[in-house]
């Protein structure tokens, strides 16, 4: 479950005989966040200051499951999630990977035309993130052409992240992806002991965990890897660069 968390009393902006309480944080958040933020009206940053929720969600939580549950705009705190696509069958693929000061606009796409396939974020560490709800940014977006085009920019950016996920699904093969798999997963936990499963490689690789697992076994073989329960510790990052590059 996730939770709302309210805004810390460090700074306030007066708007008539209202008080909008925000933290100097928070306030450089948006600036450093928000490109378009510096071409905003004083009226428009103070709709976003008003709109704007913080929000908590634990690891395995759904920040946004396709496009009945279109929530807005989830700038990323602090944490990590991951944007994914379900087949038919159940099989999950990893598309992309959300950090801190990144955007979610997959979670606002019910308000973009053609957008017709079904995207799930999902978060894998404790993350926050403020949440500026559709109907604010959408009435913004129309009139700004600064917010159109940094909406625009990022769907390009994120479009281009599915196609290199694609490309390499195809075009590469899997033991190349896998070995690239762990190398990143090591920059992303800043260690070279892995805490993850086989099943969720297999989710995040699009394939199935009996593949996966039999693709590991011949890591170990080669002593690039050590298996243990629920945890791969890299043994030989040289030997993975090097499949990983093929």
């Amino acid at each position: 479950m996730n939770r709302i968390l309210g805004f810390k009393n460090h700074g306030k902006i007066e708007r008539g005989r209202y008080t909008l309480t925000i933290s100097q944080e928070q306030e450089t958040y948006l600036q450093d966040t928000l490109s378009f933020w510096k071409e905003l009206s004083p009226t428009q940053k103070d709709t976003i200051r008003r709109a704007m929720i913080l929000k908590r969600f634990e690891e395995g939580d759904s920040m946004y499951g396709g496009s009945e549950n279109c929530a807005g705009l989830f700038l990323i705190r602090k944490g990590q999630v991951r944007a994914f696509i379900v087949s038919e069958g159940g099989r999950e693929i990893t598309l992309y990977r959300l950090f801190d000061r990144d955007v979610c606009v997959f979670s606002a796409s019910c308000m973009m035309r053609n957008i017709t396939f079904e995207i799930h974020v999902e978060v894998e560490k404790p993350t926050e993130a403020f949440l500026i709800p559709t109907s604010t940014f959408c009435r913004l977006t129309q009139e700004s052409i600064h917010i159109q085009s940094f909406t625009n920019q990022l769907m390009a950016s994120r479009f281009s992240d599915v196609m290199e996920t694609l490309e390499q699904v195809l075009f590469i093969s899997l033991d190349h992806r896998l070995a690239n798999y762990l190398l990143d997963q090591a920059i992303i936990e800043d260690s070279d002991k892995l805490k993850i499963t086989h099943e969720k490689i297999a989710n995040d690789l699009g394939t199935a965990r009996e593949v996966v697992s039999r693709m590991l076994k011949y890591f170990q073989k080669e002593e690039m890897v050590l298996l243990n329960r629920g945890t791969i510790k890299l043994l030989n990052k040289d030997k993975l660069h090097k499949l990983a590059q093929g």
